[in-house]
């Protein structure tokens, strides 16, 4: 955990200050917290964390605004979302919004730990009955018309990622597999979002599962 420098935002003081706590005791560089959106988006800029643990439910801007916000002014930050509320709506908003993972504040503390470290990573972590939400949205949406790049030219391994991508395997899951590095996969999932242009993970699995990469 040592390094790995992530941020707190949530507008309950006590709930706030006991996430930021477990982090350190875990060994993570608490870098910043704040209780208002509009201060995350302006103190991430300086704090330059590497993780954002957010709530949705802000005083003045949401959740899923501070993540838009975060990611157009660094794309590497990597945002888990931590809420109290588990509907469709909320997770999928947050998920196109760029957010890496979802989970509960039901989690245990040592499932939190985990999910920020994975998060840091780039896996997309969801608390148990959500991952299947969340991939299910992506095939209704490859339903929808997706627009065309202008004939993109993927690499035998470009396409062979993101066949994996698409059939719901985490970075890590990829890396394995493959035996490559992880870095090595989010470079070339990197490569293919810049050739296809795209933006994130849900438009990237969007556009294989309507290319029939997913079978």
């Amino acid at each position: 955990m040592a390094g790995i420098r992530v941020m707190v935002v949530d507008d309950h003081p006590m709930w706030r200050e006991a996430v930021a706590r477990d982090l350190a005791e875990a060994g993570y560089e608490v870098v910043a917290t704040a209780g208002e959106g509009r201060k995350a988006v302006r103190i991430a800029a300086a704090a330059r964390p590497q993780v954002a643990v957010v709530d949705l439910q802000l005083p003045d801007i949401s959740g899923v605004q501070v993540t838009r916000s975060l990611l157009a002014a660094d794309p590497s930050v990597r945002v888990l979302v931590l809420s109290a509320s588990g509907e469709q709506a909320d997770v999928l908003e947050a998920v196109k919004a760029g957010a890496t993972g979802y989970l509960l504040k039901s989690a245990a503390r040592e499932e939190f730990l985990d999910a920020v470290a994975r998060t840091a990573k780039g896996d997309a972590v969801f608390t148990p009955g959500l991952a299947g939400l969340v991939l299910g949205e992506y095939r209704r949406l490859a339903a929808a018309p997706v627009p065309e790049p202008d004939a993109p030219r993927l690499t035998e391994r470009e396409t062979e990622i993101l066949r994996l991508v698409a059939k719901g395997l985490t970075y890590k899951q990829i890396a394995e597999r493959l035996v490559l590095s992880h870095r090595t996969v989010q470079n070339h999932v990197q490569n293919t979002l810049g050739k296809l242009q795209l933006h994130n993970r849900v438009e990237l699995v969007r556009y294989a599962i309507e290319k029939g990469l997913d079978g």
